[in-house]
């Protein structure tokens, strides 16, 4: 046993520096995604009558993401990549502050404090994304991914737990006077104090800005423009995939205490299965993991438009923790490759196609959200919550076959 983990260990250590830096940077943020995406939203549906406002905070999110990719690009010409990496990560924990100082919650205030998340994500994944380039190459993407989706994983085991259960301890045993938000308080300052950590730690990579060059442009070349149909495709589920858990748990199964537990037990199913596909898989192997993650995201949709119970709900999470993070192990890696590709050809830098990628993502984003908010509001929110999952998860799953094409393209001599 402690073999096997002496050789994980050396074969992780013979990877570049930069690559290990980002890989742990990204492991200590990865232990404050799960309150972002999880709990933030539990908390507008605790202090809302509102569902449709958990969704106007996500496309609040998504609309800041796609501008701060555009700033970011112009601040890199004169502000080092860590910076504008450890800026994106503290933005998170303002942005929760934010939030929690509104005396009511309204839809502008609520959209106000998702703009501020989305500033957040914005800086953070703009500059991940060009660092992930950079540090890695195509015959060691699988592993970065895997181990990363690992971190996230085993973080979504233990940090949906402990905060849920430090929730629903708040409330039962009357702890801060059986004041629920004072813990939420709580793990807002947990949140900014592990970004100060990662923050810190970021700047031992002694990353290199890219090139200073043009990144705004309107015509790419054929193979780029299938990349972004992907994405817009990716982003339709991603409107959905980040607040639909949430949304449903607290509507049919219970309260934050189940919301942690049903996360935390989903996750550990798949966690040690991801390590495995991102220590042994191949980039021959990604179509296969895209199409298994498509599958069973229509499958948990299947489930929950079939059930809308409790047990859907579950069924569908169960389904979603596994398709979630095989999705992303086999689409990052390919995302990057064809920016290889096309950057060579087209003689760009490659931060144009990480922001172009960003904007194709969004209008996926927007659709995804926007249908929620309609049904939400001019039709039910049981409508919303039951059958538009499902449509969603059809259209994404229309991903694979341009998953397909493009990896053709990509195996062309």
């Amino acid at each position: 046993m402690f073999q096997k983990l002496a050789k994980e260990i050396n074969f992780f250590n013979a990877n570049p520096l930069g690559m290990r830096i980002l890989l742990l940077t990204n492991l200590i943020y990865a232990l404050v995604m799960p309150i972002v995406e999880l709990f933030i939203g539990a908390y507008i549906m605790r202090n809302s009558s509102d569902i449709s406002l958990v969704v106007i905070f996500q496309l609040a999110v998504y609309t800041g993401i796609p501008l701060t990719f555009m700033f970011n690009g112009f601040l890199l010409n004169h502000v080092p990549i860590a910076r504008l990496y450890s800026l994106g990560m503290l933005l998170s924990g303002v942005s929760m502050y934010a939030m929690m100082s509104l005396d009511n919650l309204d839809t502008m205030g609520v959209f106000f404090a998702g703009l501020i998340m989305g500033l957040s994500y914005g800086f953070f994944w703009a500059n991940r994304d060009f660092l992930a380039l950079n540090t890695t190459n195509d015959g060691n993407r699988n592993y970065y991914y895997g181990i990363e989706t690992f971190f996230y994983t085993i973080t979504g085991i233990v940090v949906p737990l402990a905060a849920g259960a430090f929730i629903a301890s708040t409330e039962l045993n009357g702890w801060f006077g059986g004041n629920v938000n004072v813990a939420y308080y709580g793990l807002t300052t947990g949140v900014f104090a592990l970004s100060v950590f990662a923050s810190v730690l970021v700047h031992r990579g002694k990353f290199q800005n890219p090139i200073r060059a043009p990144f705004l442009f309107l015509k790419f070349d054929q193979l780029w423009n299938k990349m972004l149909a992907l994405s817009a495709l990716k982003g339709v589920a991603q409107g959905y995939i980040v607040t639909a858990p949430t949304m449903l748990i607290m509507s049919l199964v219970g309260k934050e205490g189940a919301l942690g537990l049903i996360q935390g037990i989903a996750a550990f199913l798949s966690a040690i299965l991801l390590y495995v596909l991102g220590r042994t898989s191949a980039p021959r192997h990604r179509l296969l993991i895209y199409g298994i993650g498509c599958a069973l995201f229509v499958l948990g949709a299947l489930f929950n438009a079939g059930m809308y119970s409790a047990l859907g709900v579950i069924l569908f999470v169960l389904c979603l923790l596994f398709a979630r993070p095989l999705l992303d192990i086999a689409y990052f890696p390919v995302q990057l490759k064809v920016i290889d590709v096309v950057a060579e050809k087209e003689k760009r830098n490659a931060f144009a196609y990480i922001f172009n990628h960003e904007l194709g993502l969004y209008l996926g984003r927007l659709f995804g959200c926007g249908l929620f908010i309609v049904l939400a509001r001019y039709v039910s929110e049981y409508a919303a919550l039951r059958y538009a999952l499902l449509v969603i998860a059809l259209v994404h799953f229309l991903g694979w076959f341009m998953m397909r094409n493009i990896v053709k393209d990509l195996d062309k001599p």
